[in-house]
C-alpha cells in the first residue's frame, strides 16, 4: 500500500453511477477494508466486470465488511474467495444466514444456466461457465462471522465498527467505522421512513465522512394505498380468469407482498385465487424471517399466521408441474428484475396469453429484462429465443425498501453537524446528480458523486 503519511483513502471499485455491484475500499494505515462486495447486473458492460480482473489482489483485503444481503453487495464473494481472500467477513446475523441463501441460489442458476446454454448450443462461447459453484458458496460462507447490533468490532487499535439498523431488509444495517480520529458511516442500501415489516432506520448525529446510496435520489414515491393497488391488479386478473405473476426479490419485497395478501385474506376481500411461492430461495429467506422476530415490527401473532394460506412449491417437479397448470393463481417467483430464475418458466408460458398479468413491485434497474417491460417491449429475449410480449404489465412502484429523496433528505437533517463529505453512490447518473442539487441547495453539504473506480484522499485523519 502507498504511504498516504496517515491520511485514509476510499476507492469507488462498484455501485458508482450505477445501482449495482457495491464495493467500497477504504484504506487506512496498514489496513485495506472492503464495504460490501456485490455483483454486477444489468448492462453487458456492467456484467463483464463481473469476470475482468479484480482492480486489486483480494489477497491484500484484510476484511469485508457487508450492510446487508442483497446480490448487489454480497453476490461477488466467491468470486474474491476464489482469488485469494482470506480474512474474515463481517455481518449482522440475520444478514450471515440470508447472504448463505441467496448466494447458493445465485450459484446454482448460474450452474442451471451455463448447463442449458451448452446443452442448447445458444452460448456465444465454446464452453459456458457459472461465474461460481455451490462448492464456493459454501467454501465462502466459513469466512462470515455475525454481530449484533451496536456491537463494536475491533479490526485493530487504529480501527472499530458496529452495525446500525437501515430498515432497508432483515438484516441490514449501516456501518459506523471509527479509525483513530474520524468516523465514516456507509449507508449500504437505506430503508423507508415506515417500513412495512421492519423498524425505520437508526437516527445518525455524527460522521466525519458519510457515503449515502442515491437509487431514488431523482423522486418521490407516490403515497397510494398499496394494499388496494395490489388488490385492484388481482382483481382485474381474476375477472379475466388469468395467472398473476409476480416476479418478486426473495427478500423483503416477497414477504411484503405476502403480508399484504395476509390482510387481504383476513379482511375478506381476496377473490378465491390459490396463492403459490415458487422460489426456493423465497421459501427460505422467509423461514429465516420467521427466525429473527426481533428484528420486525409487526406482531408475533400476524408473523406466525402470515404464511398460512401460501403453497411453498420446492422441487422441480412441483415447479415445472405448476407452469403448465393455466388455472387463474396468483405465483410469486425470482428474479425480481427476471434476470434468472423460476419467473422465466412461467414467461416462457404465459406471457403471450392476453388474459395474464405480470406486476413489477420492485425497482428494475437498467439492461434488465424487467426495465425492458416497463419500458414496453414488445418482446424479450431468455432461453435463447426471443418471446412477445401479450400479457398485461403492471406495477405497484410505492412498494420500494429504498427511501426516496424527501425520506433520505429527512433522515440526513438528523445530522447535528454536517459532515465534511457526503459521497453519493448507488445511484444512476441522474438520480445521484439530482440528489447532490438538492442537498446543496437545502443543506449547504459538500457533496460529491464517485465515478467508477474513482479515489478520494481524506487528508485530515
Amino acid at each position: 500500500m502507498t504511504d498516504l503519511n496517515g491520511a485514509a483513502r476510499l476507492t469507488f471499485l462498484g455501485g458508482a453511477g450505477t445501482v449495482t455491484g457495491s464495493k467500497i475500499l477504504l484504506e487506512y494505515k496498514d489496513k485495506k477494508i472492503l464495504i460490501d462486495c456485490g455483483l454486477f447486473q444489468g448492462l453487458k458492460q456492467l456484467r463483464l466486470l463481473n469476470r475482468a480482473p479484480f482492480p486489486i489482489d483480494p489477497s491484500s483485503i484484510d476484511t469485508i465488511i457487508l450492510t446487508h444481503a442483497h446480490l448487489d453487495h454480497c453476490g461477488f464473494l466467491p468470486v474474491l474467495v476464489n482469488n485469494g481472500f482470506k480474512g474474515d467477513i463481517h455481518c449482522t446475523y440475520p444478514t450471515k444466514d440470508l447472504t448463505e441463501v441467496i448466494l447458493m441460489d445465485s450459484a446454482k442458476i448460474q450452474e442451471e444456466d451455463a448447463a442449458r446454454a451448452n446443452s442448447h448450443k445458444y452460448s456465444k462461447h465454446p464452453e459456458s461457465k457459472p461465474l461460481y459453484t455451490t462448492k464456493d458458496v459454501i467454501r465462502t460462507m466459513k469466512h462470515l462471522e455475525g454481530h449484533e447490533l451496536h456491537e463494536w468490532v475491533i479490526i485493530d487499535e487504529n480501527i472499530s465498527f458496529q452495525f446500525k439498523n437501515a430498515g432497508h431488509i432483515l438484516g441490514s444495517s449501516f456501518v459506523e467505522l471509527k479509525t483513530k480520529d474520524k468516523k465514516f458511516l456507509f449507508s449500504g442500501d437505506i430503508g423507508r421512513t415506515n417500513p412495512m415489516l421492519l423498524y425505520p432506520p437508526k437516527r445518525i448525529e455524527q460522521a466525519d465522512y458519510v457515503v449515502l446510496e442515491s437509487t431514488y435520489g431523482d423522486r418521490i414515491h407516490p403515497k397510494t394505498n398499496v394494499k388496494m393497488e395490489l388488490l385492484s391488479v388481482i382483481e382485474d386478473t381474476f375477472d379475466k380468469k388469468g395467472i398473476l405473476m409476480i416476479p418478486s426479490f426473495a427478500v423483503e419485497r416477497t414477504q411484503e407482498i405476502i403480508y399484504l395478501l395476509y390482510q387481504l385474506i383476513e379482511e375478506e376481500m381476496l377473490p378465491p385465487m390459490k396463492i403459490y411461492l415458487d422460489s426456493p430461495m423465497g421459501v427460505n429467506s422467509t423461514n429465516i424471517y420467521n427466525k429473527y422476530h426481533d428484528w420486525q415490527n409487526i406482531s408475533n401473532f400476524e408473523i406466525n399466521r402470515m404464511y398460512n394460506d401460501i403453497h411453498y412449491i420446492m422441487s422441480y417437479e412441483e415447479s415445472k408441474a405448476m407452469v403448465q397448470d393455466s388455472n387463474p393463481k396468483i405465483i410469486i417467483a425470482g428474479s425480481g428484475m427476471v434476470e434468472g430464475g423460476r419467473i422465466l418458466h412461467y414467461l416462457n408460458n404465459h406471457l403471450e396469453n392476453e388474459r395474464n398479468t405480470l406486476l413489477f413491485v420492485g425497482y428494475q434497474g437498467e439492461g434488465t429484462r424487467g426495465r425492458s417491460l416497463m419500458d414496453g417491449a414488445k418482446e424479450i429475449k431468455f432461453f435463447g429465443e426471443y418471446r412477445k410480449v401479450r400479457c398485461e404489465i403492471r406495477s405497484i412502484s410505492s412498494l420500494s425498501a429504498h427511501g426516496d429523496q424527501e425520506e433520505m433528505l429527512n433522515w440526513l437533517k438528523g445530522f447535528k453537524t454536517p459532515p465534511t463529505t457526503l459521497f453519493l453512490n448507488h445511484g444512476e447518473p441522474h438520480q445521484a446528480d439530482t440528489f447532490r442539487v438538492k442537498i446543496e441547495s437545502e443543506l449547504g453539504w459538500d457533496v460529491e458523486v464517485p465515478s467508477m473506480n474513482s479515489t478520494f484522499i481524506i487528508n485530515d485523519i
